[in-house]
């Protein structure tokens, strides 16, 4: 019984080796250090980059995994925010509810819109999910009784099981990145289950998958459904982070610095996503703090990571593991 006792105490005392648990460890210790800063401008820009982070997790689902290029993605992060603004004008301000209703219309929506972008591929799929994706960006500015261009203010944020816990900063950011945590366990076991084996397969040669037994459109198209719930999610939060709804918050725009995020973090790894949106989200605060033209310097670094540093952050860090002797991450 020692003997486990003392194997367990040294279990608990070992460093984190992963880069995702050190990653989530800051995250956590993050409205700790605020203290002694701004903090509500601290939490809110961190909330921000947890809730992106969401969306980029869930596109890294696609792109990394499934090599679809979607520059629609944000589509979902709109219809998660609608799902709130529209429920709360008619008195439903239960987040669990809404975020019910976000994940059933953005799984109808992927499922309907991909079930027609699936059938073509390169250049002509990333097109279709453009097109998609500004249908309902205008579909949103037509309405009118929901703000149209203007957007939707709302009253304040939701109840969670009848409280106002999440009105509190702290504890919005707190379900916010325990949110992206189940995520992004959940994202683990999808993809080194069978089917995210498959997705994989299909990403390297779809002809010999399909030659073996396996239908790419089918496994594709519940990829895109479970991607477009995920990301509906971090439209909710965002919603309730900025207590206003836009359509500006699914343009195709918005989808590209979604795209840029899991490049730079490394696409088809999941933490690189989430890492990826951090540096993303704090390099353009920083920036936009310098100079008005923070853009003209973000765009040459993110083009210099895409070029020369092959696997994004992810595969910066793993090269770096190699060369120390640390092994693969």
């Amino acid at each position: 019984m020692r003997d486990a006792q003392t194997e367990v105490t040294r279990a608990l005392l070992q460093p984190p080796r992963t880069p995702a648990l050190l990653m989530f460890v800051a995250l956590v210790l993050v409205p700790l250090a605020a203290r002694f800063g701004a903090e509500s401008f601290i939490l809110s820009v961190f909330t921000r980059t947890i809730i992106f982070a969401i969306a980029a997790l869930s596109l890294d689902l696609i792109l990394g995994y499934g090599a679809l290029v979607s520059f629609g993605h944000a589509a979902f992060m709109g219809i998660g925010s609608y799902a709130v603004g529209i429920l709360a004008t008619h008195g439903v301000d239960e987040i669990l509810l809404q975020m019910l209703v976000a994940m059933l219309a953005a799984i109808v929506f992927a499922v309907a819109t991909s079930a027609v972008s699936l059938r073509a591929s390169g250049v002509y799929y990333i097109m279709s999910t453009l097109a998609f994706g500004q249908m309902l960006y205008f579909f949103a500015v037509s309405l009118s009784a929901y703000g149209g261009d203007d957007g939707l203010t709302l009253s304040g944020r939701s109840r969670l099981l009848g409280t106002h816990i999440l009105a509190n900063d702290r504890a919005f950011y707190y379900v916010a990145l325990a949110l992206l945590a189940g995520f992004y366990l959940l994202a683990q076991r999808i993809t080194a289950s069978r089917f995210g084996r498959v997705l994989r397969g299909i990403r390297e040669n779809p002809v010999r998958m399909r030659a073996i037994g396996f239908e790419p459109f089918r496994y594709q198209l519940t990829a895109c459904a479970l991607a477009g719930a995920v990301c509906a999610i971090s439209g909710v939060l965002l919603a309730n982070l900025a207590e206003f709804v836009s359509p500006a918050y699914m343009t195709w725009q918005r989808s590209g610095e979604l795209l840029a995020m899991v490049i730079l973090g490394g696409m088809g790894t999941l933490w690189g996503a989430i890492l990826g949106a951090i540096a993303f989200l704090l390099l353009e605060e920083v920036l936009s703090g310098l100079t008005e033209q923070w853009r003209l310097i973000l765009g040459p670094i993110l083009i210099l990571v895409a070029l020369g540093g092959r696997g994004g952050l992810a595969g910066l860090y793993a090269r770096l593991r190699r060369r120390t002797g640390g092994g693969a991450p």
